[in-house]
C-alpha cells in the first residue's frame, strides 16, 4: 500500500483515464470510478504501475452512486480528488428529453458538488489535500445546441472560483479547475454530436495532453488552467465578446448537420 491515495472519477476513458494513469505513475494508490463496466478493464491497465487499484462501477449522477464510491475508500484518507466525471448532450434544448438533460445537470453539477462536499472537509480540517475539478472553456460560452452542458460547466467554473476563495485560509489545501476545449474522446459520440462541426473537428485536443496540463497544475497548486493555447485565447475573448455573438458562433459549431464535408 502506498502512503498516498487518490480518487479519480470518469476514469474509464478520456481525460479521466489519463489522469488515473498519471496518478498511478506518481505512486498513488487509486480508486477509480465510472458508470460503465469498462472501468474494470481500465483498472487492469492502471495496475501495471505497481500501486493498489480499486475500481467501482457507479452512477455519479445519483447520491447513491457517490455514496458507493465513498464507501469504497474504507475510510482511507484522500490526498487527491480528481472530480472529472461529466456528461454532454447535443441538439436543441426543446428537442431534448427531461431525463437526458437532467442527467447532465445531475452528473456535472449535483454529483460533483456532493462528492466535493464529502471529501473536502477532512482536507480542510487537516490543512492538507488537493482537488482537481474538470470544468470547461464551454462554461464561458453560451452554448447554442449544447445549452445545458455549457450551462453546467459555467456553474462549475463559477462554483470552483467561489469555493477556492472560501477555503483560502486553509493554505495547505488547493482546488484547481481544469478547463479544456474540445477533446478527442467519446464525449461527442455519447452526446449525439457526430454530425456537428465540433464533433467532427480533427484538431481536437489529445486527452493525454489535457490530463498532463491538469495534473501538473494540480501538483503545482494552481487555481485554474486552460488546457492549450487556443483554449486560453477562447477564454480571454469570451470575456470581451458579447454573449449573443458567442452563442451564434457556437451555433455554427454545434447545430446538428453542421459537419463539414
Amino acid at each position: 500500500m502506498a502512503d498516498k491515495f487518490a480518487i479519480i472519477t470518469g476514469a474509464s476513458t478520456g481525460i479521466g483515464f489519463e489522469l488515473a494513469t498519471l496518478a498511478a505513475k506518481d505512486g498513488y494508490d487509486i480508486l477509480v470510478v465510472a458508470n460503465e463496466a469498462l472501468i474494470q478493464s481500465a483498472a487492469a491497465d492502471f495496475k501495471q504501475f505497481g500501486t493498489d487499484v480499486t475500481a467501482v462501477e457507479a452512477d455519479l449522477s445519483t447520491i447513491e452512486g457517490v455514496d458507493a464510491l465513498l464507501n469504497a475508500t474504507n475510510g482511507r484518507k484522500v490526498d487527491v480528488l480528481c472530480a472529472n466525471a461529466g456528461h454532454g448532450l447535443g441538439h436543441g434544448f426543446l428537442d431534448q428529453k427531461l431525463e437526458d438533460w437532467r442527467n447532465v445537470v445531475d452528473t456535472n453539477i449535483t454529483g460533483t458538488l456532493y462528492l466535493v462536499h464529502k471529501v473536502l472537509p477532512a482536507m480542510v480540517a487537516r490543512n492538507d489535500g488537493k482537488v482537481l475539478v474538470t470544468g470547461s472553456v464551454a462554461g464561458y460560452i453560451p452554448g447554442a445546441f449544447q445549452a445545458v452542458y455549457n450551462g453546467s460547466k459555467a456553474f462549475i467554473d463559477s462554483f470552483t472560483e467561489a469555493l477556492r476563495n472560501e477555503i483560502k485560509d486553509a493554505g495547505g489545501v488547493t482546488l484547481t479547475t481544469l478547463m479544456p476545449g474540445p477533446v478527442d474522446t467519446e464525449f461527442f459520440d455519447r452526446a449525439d454530436m457526430n454530425d456537428t462541426d465540433v464533433g467532427t473537428d480533427p484538431n481536437k485536443s489529445d486527452p493525454a495532453d489535457v490530463a498532463k496540463d491538469g495534473w501538473d497544475a494540480l501538483m503545482g497548486g494552481k487555481a485554474s488552467i486552460f488546457s492549450g493555447w487556443k483554449t486560453k485565447v477562447q477564454g480571454v475573448l469570451a470575456n470581451v465578446i458579447p454573449g449573443s455573438v458567442l452563442a451564434e458562433q457556437h451555433r455554427k459549431m454545434a447545430k446538428p448537420g453542421s459537419a463539414k464535408d
